[in-house]
């Protein structure tokens, strides 16, 4: 049995029998009734609340004015955010833009939870990089259905020739839910792997020694955040290119139109 950390031991003192009873709603039952809150379980609920912290201490400081330094740090990361869709995507990803900061900040703040002593990365486990990548799979396609309608959509999956077709769509398809392995293994190799060079050297020499390594850590931990929001917006833009295609040449035909007559 694994450690148990203290947000789970927590949720497990008081609130063990709300979890067995969602757990039995769903045909499940824990291996320990005692203790139905896993590690990586009350490390996201924990992740969750700092962020819901956070913006509720931002938002009543929110200045035009005078803006705080927690403003500016949060108004860098949208532009940032912003920025990186606008370049991917391009203008029809800013409707998405609000996804792509709530999975760049989730993740970021999971990774970097390690660093705070007795806790650990949520993103370390299997299932949290997991469920990431689920809702990035489902967004981006259902992003595709709502743009270009379920038939059309589906259609790029057999590929530009209808004789190859049948040899196409399963290849597409196999290629689509091969991003959920990619997506996961990614974040969750580099995640575990950091956590436990920080945590070896830790134990080994807890004063001035590992601080290159959590440095390391904080580095790999924006990276990785970083490159899944990237992957996502690449998909994202996939799923919706073929009409973002379209409306960018009406945009260039109908500016080419209107210059015409000038010339």
């Amino acid at each position: 049995m694994e450690h148990e950390l203290w947000p789970a031991a927590l949720l497990n003192q008081y609130l063990a029998g709300p979890a067995n009873t969602v757990l039995s709603w769903a045909g499940m039952k824990a291996a320990d009734p005692a203790h139905p809150w896993a590690n990586f379980v009350a490390l996201e609920i924990l992740v969750a609340l700092i962020v819901v912290v956070v913006f509720a201490l931002l938002r009543p400081r929110l200045s035009m004015d005078r803006p705080g330094k927690l403003q500016h740090v949060f108004e860098l990361i949208t532009g940032f955010v912003t920025g990186q869709s606008d370049d991917v995507i391009g203008q029809r990803g800013r409707t998405h833009v609000s996804f792509f900061a709530t999975l760049f900040i989730f993740i970021l703040f999971s990774n970097l939870l390690g660093l705070i002593p007795t806790l650990e990365s949520p993103t370390m486990f299997p299932a949290v990089p997991l469920g990431c990548a689920l809702a990035a799979f489902a967004y981006y396609n259902v992003a595709g259905i709502r743009s270009q309608g379920l038939g059309h959509y589906l259609k790029h999956f057999a590929g530009p020739m209808l004789v190859l077709a049948p040899l196409m769509f399963p290849i597409e398809l196999i290629s689509n839910f091969s991003r959920l392995l990619s997506l996961t293994i990614r974040l969750y190799a580099n995640m575990f792997a950091g956590e436990r060079v920080t945590l070896a050297f830790i134990g080994l020499a807890p004063l001035l020694v590992p601080l290159p390594f959590m440095g390391l850590h904080i580095f790999v931990a924006f990276l990785q955040a970083y490159i899944f929001m990237l992957l996502t917006m690449i998909y994202v833009d996939g799923a919706i290119g073929e009409e973002h295609v379209q409306e960018h040449s009406s945009r260039l035909n109908n500016e080419a139109a209107s210059v015409s007559p000038a010339a």
